[in-house]
């Protein structure tokens, strides 16, 4: 059986090298917002993977939510309008 690995590599560009573009940089900082409070969010909820969860625990992750569906919301409006394109 023939490798054909060393093939493709000639043919295929590695994508690894490949810097982001400006408009990739501006997406991402435009979805910086929803980012983080993504990760807010996992930090409460890792938290409490290995112990039952308190009353402070209970808002830590409420307010995490409703952070994370604001961030999504004014995303979404930005793009509404135009102004994430």
């Amino acid at each position: 059986m023939k490798h054909i690995g060393t093939d493709q590599a000639v043919v295929t560009a590695n994508e690894a090298d490949r810097e982001p573009s400006a408009s990739e940089l501006d997406a991402i900082e435009r979805e910086m917002p929803v980012i983080q409070a993504e990760i807010e969010l996992l930090d409460a909820q890792i938290a409490l993977l290995d112990r039952p969860a308190s009353e402070l625990d209970t808002r830590r992750i409420r307010r995490a939510r409703k952070k994370l569906l604001a961030a999504r919301a004014e995303l979404a409006n930005q793009a509404g309008t135009g102004e994430a394109a």
